[in-house]
């Protein structure tokens, strides 16, 4: 634990934060399952700015959920942060979180990034876009469904299907073109497939450079952090990377968001809304982009070098919520494929 965080646990580590935290005045109780080092500044820098101390508990966020669950009314949690918006839709589902009224969060969050009746926020964007190898491929896909052309036979890889990121892509697809075309769509990018689905985005990435894979669908800001810092097996290579923006002409780019909301027994509501209206200000936005290689949630806000070089792009507006409510669905599909 280091002298800088207020509290840092994970479910592993601790099972409780600290006595009377929950009804201290002045303090915000957070359970996160962002597990990012650099997010340390915005916690600081809230508390600099309001005098608010920030309490963490850290974990994987469909064991916090079972946790806000089994705390039911006595939860000391005001916060609820996760990085996909499949698990906050869960969440939802189950009675977790509160509605929000703000006029901050209205104005500064574009609908699409926030549920319709205030339950949860969008506070930073990972687009899951398509990236090739530029001295093999001379004409990379430019849609999601190109990803199932026979032309690309051999050349793709992917996450396991039941991965969070691959669940919310293939949720978006049951959304825009309905269960069976995507059932067909997951089958054609399984044939298309180069070696097994395995490991994490920053893995697909490092298969271009190794020579494994030609075509890989990844989150940008794993793509972003081989541009900011030197990550082995990615940076030496990432010249030789490209990438493209899917279906810039058509539904746009799928996005995924780091997400909040509060909770529905939040024993420190006011200070839990008004962490998530810091975290729309420029200094909070702009460090998502700088700290971790983001795509801020707020239009305007200055980008990190990184994702400058990654370019501005047409996000898709679909209601995120669909990424949660067709998530069986997708399961489903992957399955019936056997897209393991």
């Amino acid at each position: 634990m280091t002298p800088a965080r207020s509290v840092l646990a994970t479910l592993a580590l601790a099972t409780a934060l600290p006595a009377g935290a929950a009804l201290a005045e002045g303090e915000v109780n957070i359970y996160s399952s962002r597990h990012y080092d650099t997010d340390e500044r915005l916690y600081s820098e809230f508390t600099e700015a309001t005098g608010i101390k920030v309490n963490r508990i850290e974990g994987k966020a469909d064991e916090l959920i079972a946790r806000l669950e089994a705390e039911g009314d006595s939860s000391p949690a005001d916060l609820l942060i996760t990085v996909d918006a499949g698990r906050m839709w869960r969440a939802d589902q189950a009675g977790l979180l509160a509605p929000v009224e703000s006029d901050v969060l209205s104005a500064k969050i574009p609908a699409y990034l926030r549920h319709p009746n205030g339950h949860w926020f969008g506070m930073s964007q990972r687009a899951r876009i398509i990236f090739y190898d530029k001295n093999d491929v001379e004409n990379p896909p430019i849609t999601y469904a190109q990803l199932a052309d026979s032309a690309y036979k051999g050349q793709v890889c992917t996450r396991s299907g039941s991965n969070i990121y691959m669940l919310s892509l293939m949720a978006a697809m049951i959304e825009h073109i309905g269960e069976e075309e995507a059932t067909a769509w997951a089958k054609g990018m399984w044939e298309n497939r180069a070696r097994e689905p395995q490991g994490g985005d920053t893995d697909q990435l490092r298969a271009i450079v190794s020579g494994e894979c030609d075509i890989v669908v990844s989150n940008t800001y794993y793509f972003g952090r081989g541009l900011a810092k030197d990550v082995d097996g990615l940076t030496s290579g990432i010249e030789g990377i490209g990438w493209v923006f899917p279906d810039q002409s058509g539904n746009g780019a799928h996005v995924n968001i780091s997400v909040a909301g509060v909770t529905a027994n939040s024993p420190n509501r006011d200070n839990a809304i008004k962490f998530l209206e810091y975290l729309t200000t420029a200094q909070a936005q702009e460090y998502f982009s700088e700290g971790n290689q983001e795509y801020p949630a707020v239009p305007g806000t200055a980008l990190a070098p990184s994702m400058a070089t990654l370019g501005l792009f047409r996000a898709d507006d679909l209601p995120l919520e669909a990424l949660g409510r067709n998530q069986t669905a997708a399961q489903n599909i992957y399955n019936t494929v056997g897209y393991d």
